[in-house]
C-alpha cells in the first residue's frame, strides 16, 4: 500500500532527495484510492509543512524530535524494553520475520525502526497490515501521545498508522 511507503519516507531522516520528491508524494497522496480523505489531508498538510522548511531546518527538527527525546524514539522495541535484555531477542525475531518474508534489512538499521516496519507493511494486504500493526498498537498510541504533548507535526502520521492497526475498523 502506497500510504505506508509515503509515511515511511516522511518519518525517515530528512534528505535532499526527500525534499526534491515532496511534490510527487503530495500527488500520490491526492490520487491513492486506498486512503481516506482524512489520511489524504494529513499527508498533504505534513508535506506542506515540510516544504516550508529548509533541509537543515527539517533535519534539526527531526534530530530534536526523535533522537534527543527517548519518548519519541522510532525504534518501537525501545518503548517496550528500553535497554533491557529482552529487547535483543525481540529484534532478532523481527529481523528473522523480515528475512522469511524476503525483505532485506539495510545494514546498520535495527528491524524495529518504524520507517522500516512501514516498508514491510506496505508489502502486505490490508488485513495482514492491520494485524501486524495491531501488534504494535500500544506502542504506536504511546508514541503518538508523546509527540502530541510536544506539539510535533509528526504525531499526525503516527495517528494514521495507529488507526490502521485497529482491526475493528477494517472494511
Amino acid at each position: 500500500m502506497q500510504l505506508y511507503r509515503l509515511i515511511a519516507r516522511l518519518l525517515d531522516y530528512p534528505s535532499a532527495e526527500l525534499l526534491e520528491h515532496l511534490p510527487q508524494m503530495a500527488e500520490l497522496a491526492e490520487t491513492d484510492p486506498d486512503m481516506s480523505e482524512q489520511e489524504r489531508k494529513t499527508l498533504k498538510d505534513t508535506i506542506a509543512w515540510m516544504q516550508m522548511h529548509t533541509l537543515t531546518g527539517l533535519q534539526e527538527t527531526y534530530v530534536q524530535t526523535f533522537d534527543m527525546t527517548p519518548e519519541h524514539d522510532l525504534h518501537l522495541t525501545h518503548h517496550l524494553f528500553g535497554d533491557d535484555r529482552g529487547r535483543g531477542p525481540a529484534l532478532v525475531d523481527l529481523g528473522e520475520h523480515y528475512r522469511a518474508a524476503g525483505l532485506d534489512v539495510v545494514e546498520g538499521e535495527l528491524p524495529d525502526y518504524l520507517p522500516l516496519i512501514l516498508e514491510y507493511v506496505s508489502t502486505l494486504d490490508e488485513m495482514q497490515a492491520r494485524v501486524f500493526l495491531g501488534d504494535a498498537l500500544k506502542v504506536l498510541t504511546a508514541l503518538a501521545q508523546n509527540l502530541e504533548k510536544a506539539g510535533s507535526p509528526y504525531a499526525r502520521l503516527i495517528r494514521i498508522i495507529e488507526s490502521r492497526g485497529h482491526l475493528a475498523r477494517a472494511a
